[in-house]
């Protein structure tokens, strides 16, 4: 499907949101003047391996590995591209030959291109950098288009949490050894994450409501915002109320948090394996919902966030600048970046992944959550729904009770004791039992899976007389049989 897209819209020509490169052996000079262009432009899409009258030429094997690996150390490097801008390169097939694509989205930034700014119309691309007129006009659009660049020339370092700039710090050096942000000053640090500019209407410089937003004191960003508020609601009982709200006023990083907790507090865990890895597809569905929420919202928009969970659905709600009105088809959407400053941030301190892939997630993991994909609509307000199944919205993590479970009692669910059962078909220590099931405190494993299955004569110790031995392991039983083939778990996994 979207190879007939992408070939539809090679078969239209170039234009002001397409550019095609030939790149036989090597990246085309110009490829960054374009990419440049549209950033500054409004985005657009180049293909590698097309001539200019739009015949598909194609790339070797060979060229591909090279052009990709040239094309990696050149997006990276500011002397090239300034701002740097991740982009990556997709390999697609056209006509039975491998070309590569690139999704350049429009960026809330004024990049240069070997220190040139250029910009985009319908006959490509034009250095505008001299033009001072033009130039200053391309700052005005980007920041009326993206409010996140709005300058506050009154703030100052005294208005941010200084606390939060540090654990910023800690945290970027753990997700990268050597990350530039480690060992710069609060001042210099803002600066390098672009929470800092100029206001070219006024001349005058400041922090940008993007650095308000993510290190803000909260009662500096109510003075900016006074309306900026996310409501969290479970409704479950009190449909009319509440059963349980937490009204965050604060700033962004904190409000991922909060958000998280109230959604681990209120949705069930299900247990998921992937690739003998327990994955938790809650927190991988709330991870990308709450990043959208936070991120690409209209922040001047009086309307209310919201993040709501009742009894059949899971929703959320954000005022939105749309690029588009209706149903998000995740097969043919093209991902646009509302608050790119903000995503940025968001990803340095591994909160967020590249531009579209939450999209591409949130159908991945939803379908196995509660067995129902998501509906995203765009409009002024961002909607997501999920459809909460009864299996979901009961007690899917509690108790394990019932004559088909031999009386197991504890916090363990059916799905967990026969993931213990079936991997005891071998001897197993209890630390890679634990392992298995992603559990950190020894504690709670050991009082709520271990020991009511060991009560119940579900495993085995294979040192009995010794059941402290550090050597001692565990082992499926007769009756620990018995129950995977009543309760129909029985060949999940292999012998």
């Amino acid at each position: 499907m979207l190879n007939k897209q992408h070939h539809h819209t090679i078969q239209s020509g170039e234009g002001l949101k397409t550019e095609f490169k030939l790149c036989q052996k090597n990246l085309s000079k110009s490829l960054f003047e374009s990419i440049c262009a549209f950033l500054n432009r409004i985005g657009g899409q180049i293909f590698l391996g097309v001539a200019d009258n739009g015949s598909i030429i194609g790339l070797e094997a060979t060229t591909i590995k090279k052009i990709k690996r040239d094309f990696s150390t050149a997006i990276n490097n500011p002397q090239k591209l300034s701002p740097s801008f991740y982009l990556s390169l997709e390999e697609i097939e056209i006509e039975e030959k491998t070309i590569l694509y690139l999704c350049v989205p429009e960026s809330s930034q004024v990049h240069r291109c070997n220190n040139r700014i250029y910009d985009r119309n319908e006959d490509g691309d034009f250095d505008i950098t001299d033009q001072q007129y033009s130039v200053t006009s391309l700052y005005i659009r980007k920041q009326s288009n993206y409010t996140e660049n709005t300058i506050y020339p009154y703030a100052s370092l005294a208005d941010l949490r200084e606390d939060l700039l540090t654990k910023v710090r800690k945290i970027v050096s753990l997700q990268r050894k050597g990350h530039p942000w480690q060992n710069l000053d609060d001042h210099e640090l803002l600066e390098s994450a672009r929470l800092m500019g100029i206001d070219y209407q006024t001349g005058k410089s400041g922090i940008t409501l993007a650095g308000i937003l993510l290190f803000g004191k909260d009662n500096t960003i109510l003075s900016v915002l006074p309306h900026h508020k996310t409501d969290a609601i479970l409704r479950k009982k009190k449909i009319d109320r509440y059963d349980d709200r937490d009204d965050i006023r604060t700033n962004l990083i904190e409000s991922y948090d909060r958000l998280l907790h109230f959604g681990q507090k209120h949705l069930p865990d299900p247990f998921y394996l992937e690739k003998d890895k327990r994955m938790s597809v809650r927190d991988i569905i709330l991870r990308e919902v709450i990043g959208n929420l936070l991120i690409h919202r209209e922040f001047t928009n009086p309307f209310p966030a919201k993040f709501i969970i009742d009894n059949q659905h899971f929703y959320t709600e954000n005022s939105n600048k749309p690029h588009h009105f209706g149903i998000v088809n995740p097969v043919s959407f093209s991902p646009h970046p509302k608050n790119p400053i903000i995503a940025k941030v968001f990803r340095e301190i591994g909160l967020a992944d590249e531009l579209g892939s939450g999209v591409r997630k949130l159908f991945q993991y939803s379908a196995t959550f509660c067995g129902n994909n998501p509906q995203l609509e765009e409009g002024d307000i961002f909607r997501f729904q999920l459809s909460l199944t009864e299996q979901v919205t009961g007690q899917a993590s509690g108790q394990v009770t019932g004559q088909a479970t031999g009386q197991v009692t504890g916090q363990a669910s059916n799905s967990s004791v026969a993931t213990i059962l079936q991997y005891c078909r071998q001897a197993r220590k209890a630390s890679e039992i634990q392992a298995l099931l992603g559990l950190k405190h020894r504690e709670t494993f050991q009082d709520n899976h271990l020991k009511p299955i060991l009560n119940q004569q579900l495993l085995s110790l294979t040192i009995p007389e010794k059941p402290r031995s550090p050597a001692q392991q565990y082992k499926i039983t007769a009756e620990g049989k018995a129950w995977l083939e009543k309760t129909n778990h029985l060949g999940l996994l292999e012998e």
